[in-house]
């Protein structure tokens, strides 16, 4: 059966054997593509043009060749937001500036806006996969489907009522509308998405938890992203939100926490066990005040942990290199002496001569 060739000038692929984040990266390298866009050939250029059948080529020869990214956090309509609350930490943000803006703004139109406009940023900037928690989903979900973006959809649940719903049951209700217009649209999946513990009572997250059960969906939350949300949970429970989510059932392999950012080694230690996952948000952490997530003990725990951008209007861009550039430079903060270790365990070069010019 002819395919379609992508050929470029340098070819990044994830290596096969290995299940840390490591890459191959091949001169001259790319990929073949069957009618049904799936990628069924990998390789040197020479060996796919001589053994793979092709009805077209496209050659790159000044391009990288790479996986899309995913951008595992975000809230794409604020796109339209962007810029219109800076300098505030996350509890003034939302009071005094997110929230009463959403409440004069947001309707159908502007999600759906919102949301292609972040899709087209995204994918200029070699992002192909978001996970998006916000409002008027169905919205959403056409703005995806309309410019080719592939979105993991994350249902809003909230205890307070908003423009889009009144109360928890239609929150649920909307979400559970969308997902099952959609369903079957192979760009587009699901997950349920309670705000975060301080907005959504026990009764709220064993109600998302039956759901997410029932229909083998995900859970994805705001958790610990500043100090003033722990301290707040324990002053009024006695119990930190990662161990509340623990005793209600919540932690578990398809829960992915956004931010991560005030964790303890017990909070670790929960995510580890439970199977969870955690997505760092450097670029809004800092811009926000939050802090630095403790991204090396997850790792070195063995969470799985994911980048994302969170919205427009809490960093300002949707750029995932730019996030990984961030959370490499702050990562080196954060972890000194990890720099120090690097340092003293490279191999050391006989000096060499320099010549001014």
């Amino acid at each position: 059966m002819p395919h379609t060739l992508i050929t470029a000038r340098w070819l990044v692929t994830p290596k096969a054997e290995s299940a840390a984040a490591t890459v191959d990266v091949l001169a001259n390298g790319g990929i073949a593509i069957d009618d049904a866009g799936i990628i069924v050939a990998v390789g040197p250029t020479d060996e796919l043009v001589a053994n793979v059948p092709f009805e077209q080529r496209l050659s790159l020869p000044d391009h990288i060749l790479a996986p899309g990214l995913v951008n595992a956090h975000c809230h794409c309509a604020m796109t339209l937001l962007r810029g219109a609350a800076d300098d505030l930490p996350l509890d003034r943000w939302l009071k005094e500036r997110i929230w009463p803006m959403e409440a004069e703004l947001l309707d159908e139109q502007f999600v759906s806006v919102g949301s292609r406009l972040a899709a087209l940023e995204m994918l200029q900037g070699g992002t192909t996969t978001c996970a998006d928690m916000y409002f008027y989903s169905q919205a959403a979900a056409e703005a995806y489907l309309s410019v080719g973006q592939r979105a993991v959809l994350a249902l809003p649940v909230i205890d307070f009522p908003t423009r889009y719903a009144a109360d928890v049951d239609g929150y649920i209700s909307l979400g559970l509308a969308a997902r099952d217009r959609f369903v079957d649209e192979p760009l587009l999946s699901f997950c349920l998405a309670p705000h975060a513990p301080y907005t959504a009572s026990d009764n709220t997250f064993q109600r998302v938890l039956s759901f997410a059960e029932e229909l083998r969906i995900g859970i994805h939350t705001h958790l610990h992203e500043t100090a003033g949300e722990v301290s707040g949970a324990i002053g009024q429970s006695g119990e930190r939100p990662v161990a509340r989510l623990a005793r209600l059932g919540v932690l578990g392999p398809g829960f992915f926490a956004a931010h991560c950012v005030h964790f303890n080694s017990a909070d670790i230690d929960a995510l580890a066990r439970h199977g969870a996952s955690a997505v760092h948000c450097p670029s809004s952490n800092l811009k926000l005040a939050s802090g630095i997530a403790p991204v090396a003990a997850l790792l070195a725990a063995g969470v799985n942990v994911g980048l994302g951008t969170d919205g427009a209007a809490s960093n300002n861009r949707l750029d995932m290199f730019e996030e990984m550039r961030l959370a490499a430079l702050i990562g080196k903060v954060a972890r000194p002496y990890s720099i120090l270790y690097l340092t003293l365990s490279m191999p050391r070069r006989a000096p060499t001569s320099r010549t001014s010019g």
